[in-house]
């Protein structure tokens, strides 16, 4: 039970920093992760989760490399695997070197080994710690796509040093030739052992598909043990769980393209399911840090063999070191040919800010607190392990100054004062993602087009066809913003026609007062999301839960409601051709293209709401056809949704850009109200 609530509450935590990085946006999450998890460390709360290293390494490290091997932009990173190579392997030894032997020589009561291992431990970076800067910070791609494919490699290889250090300062032996043999041999043997298992489970699942088994759920329960099953079989093999994690996720990616048939349900949940999953480890592993933080420090700052200023003084001195070696390393290695910079014989700044900013991003994060936390607490003779405590507390203390570091360094170094062209810019930006989401909802379309929805789908193709054509060739003429702002107002004018007509119709007794107030109720709500963006989606909450009311306890009321959806189809075609009319009235050269936009809106409603209408070759004979576009339209903004998140997370689109994108969504699922009248 205490471990539960621990959980729990740590679980609450990770929630509570993402709240306080939207108040606070210039402190990334780790750290309010960090600062959350030492506080209820200190509280007389009484919560103490002790941990397992073992099973640290196999619940925390394993899903995330697996996840970043399965993710790994292929054809860019390859592009650059001659740096990557480099970073990961030459740097992680380098680093395992020149630290270990600096770690040791200002630290003598660390023995050597143990120094070798805690600067093993200190040579992985973490990409997920950098990425949390990424609203501040605007990285250049190639250099982005480097430090992820770094991250991804010297996971592997720091740990495996790392793994190869401790076990020389637990035995006291150490022979480097066996050690390298070994290396290569376990390497080597983890990475065929991981393709291998992942085939073979990629196989299995399309097999078990073959079988007629779509089910959703059970696809993902096995997507979800297979970096577990691959770890722990690859350790109890002897090879190593690490490498084998990494080259599953790659062959998996690989290998799924290959083989299995594209199957977008399952695809969402995969990665509905995943991103909450990474969203949790991640957030859990920084939490923990911070709750481990005040104990491992405690025991620091009271032992009289070092001061605290001292011990303080070492953090700093290592971090630094860290920062050097690497930016020594790119720098010295920036003028080969090996893609880190499109020009070779760039200038000497370009080459400093480059090599600079790469080596501020060496963030180090998850992986280094679960190798600090793995180090075992005894020798093979039982006595303790060499001041396991200040270890641990070092590597805490650096991911601390890296992570401060890059969150104060790197912002100022990236920032660029504002241009006169900046606008231009940003609308250029705003216009390519639109047109990728709209080409994405294309494909996801088509994916989803069965004999039933094929009418609805074709429909929906030749709209998302005219968005794309509207888009290049108006978007590029004017401001995104006055744009909107345009069709706001046209809209909010039809919305006006449309009281008029409703109130018009009401006097005249062509309409019940009952129906006259529940349409205007309608028009009502239309307005008030067009008035009222920023609460736009508590407007769309309120109606849901409303509507869900409706379903679970009132089932008969919401019978009689859709009972007389004819009486309000009819007047809702009224009251669009009154807006239409309306719209062409106040129709001039400076709202000619917006207008024509609102009306082609009307007249579709009209077109969906007239039974009979030849264009549909009989109505009647379709009734689920609103059914069907609604269904592929959510599954499209779904798609829509996931694309930004993706362009954001690669960089290719701001925090604020990323923010309008799906505003814009919101938008959209507004209009989804304003054509469904049930």
């Amino acid at each position: 039970m205490e471990i539960f609530f621990a959980v729990l509450v740590f679980l609450g935590l990770i929630g509570v920093s993402n709240v306080l990085n939207r108040f606070v946006p210039v402190i990334p999450v780790p750290l309010f992760q960090i600062a959350l998890g030492a506080l209820v460390s200190i509280a007389p709360t009484h919560i103490h989760l002790p941990l397992i290293p073992e099973l640290f390494f196999v619940l925390f490290v394993a899903p995330l490399l697996f996840n970043d091997g399965k993710r790994m932009p292929r054809g860019e990173l390859w592009n650059l695997r001659a740096p990557i190579l480099l970073m990961a392997l030459g740097l992680v030894f380098v680093t395992v070197l020149a630290a270990g032997y600096y770690i040791h020589f200002r630290i003598p009561s660390i023995p050597l080994a143990a120094a070798f291992a805690l600067a093993a431990i200190l040579s992985p970076t973490d990409a997920v710690a950098v990425s949390a800067l990424a609203g501040r910070i605007r990285l250049p791609k190639r250099i982005l796509r480097l430090l992820e494919g770094e991250a991804l490699m010297n996971d592997a290889s720091g740990l495996v040093a790392f793994k190869f250090a401790v076990a020389a300062a637990v035995t006291g032996v150490f022979s480097l030739t066996q050690a390298s043999l070994s290396f290569v041999l376990i390497a080597a043997g983890g990475l065929l052992c991981g393709a291998i298992l992942s085939v073979l489970i990629i196989r299995l699942r399309v097999f078990i598909r073959d079988l007629g088994m779509e089910d959703v759920t059970f696809h993902m329960l096995v997507q979800i043990l297979t970096p577990f099953f691959i770890y722990l079989v690859s350790e109890e093999l002897g090879v190593s769980g690490i490498l084998a994690v990494v080259a599953a996720g790659i062959v998996h990616a690989v290998e799924l393209d290959r083989v299995e048939t594209p199957h977008y349900k399952l695809k969402i949940t995969s990665d509905s399911t995943w991103s909450v999953i990474l969203f949790l480890l991640n957030g859990l592993v920084f939490v923990i840090l911070g709750h481990q933080l005040p104990d491992v420090a405690s025991v620091i700052f009271q032992d009289p063999s070092f001061s605290n200023v001292e011990v303080i003084g070492y953090i700093m001195e290592i971090s630094l070191l860290l920062i050097v070696l690497r930016f020594l390393w790119v720098y010295l290695f920036w003028r080969r040919d090996d893609g880190l910079g499109e020009n070779h014989q760039a200038s000497q700044r370009t080459r400093l800010k480059a090599s600079l900013l790469t080596a501020l991003s060496g963030v180090r994060g998850a992986v280094t607190l679960a190798g600090a936390f793995s180090i075992p607490f005894a020798l093979s003779d039982g006595t303790a392990f060499p001041q396991r405590d200040l270890i641990v507390f070092i590597a805490a203390g650096v991911i601390l100054v890296t992570l401060l570091t890059a969150s104060v360094m790197l912002p100022l170094l990236t920032w660029k004062p504002e241009a006169a062209n900046s606008k231009e810019q940003e609308d250029k930006r705003e216009q390519a993602a639109r047109l990728v989401l709209l080409q994405k909802a294309i494909s996801v379309t088509k994916e989803e087009m069965t004999e039933e929805n094929r009418i609805a789908a074709l429909g929906l193709i030749s709209y998302y066809n005219r968005e794309i054509h509207r888009l290049r060739s108006q978007v590029s003429k004017g401001d995104w913003d006055k744009l909107r702002e345009a069709e706001r107002e046209i809209r909010l004018i039809g919305v006006a026609a449309e009281r008029a007509e409703i109130e018009r119709l009401a006097r005249s007794g062509e309409i019940s007062e009952e129906a006259a107030s529940k349409c205007l109720q309608f028009v009502d709500e239309v307005e008030y999301m067009l008035t009222h963006r920023a609460k736009l989606r508590f407007t769309l909450l309120k109606i849901l839960i409303r509507r869900l009311f409706l379903k679970l306890f009132s089932p008969d009321k919401l019978r009689q409601i859709h009972f007389r959806l004819g009486d309000y189809k009819n007047i809702k075609i009224r009251t669009s051709r009154a807006a239409i009319d309306v719209i062409k009235a106040n129709l001039n050269e400076h709202n000619r293209e917006v207008s024509n936009a609102v009306i082609a809106r009307y007249k579709g409603i009209i077109y969906r709401m007239s039974a009979g209408d030849p264009g549909l070759a009989d109505y009647k004979r379709h009734p689920d056809l609103n059914e069907h576009k609604k269904d592929l339209r959510i599954k499209a903004m779904q798609a829509e949704r996931d694309e930004v998140q993706l362009m954001f997370e690669r960089g290719e689109i701001s925090r604020s850009l990323a923010n309008k994108l799906r505003q814009f969504i919101n938008v959209v699922e507004a209009s989804l109200l304003d054509e469904d009248t049930d």
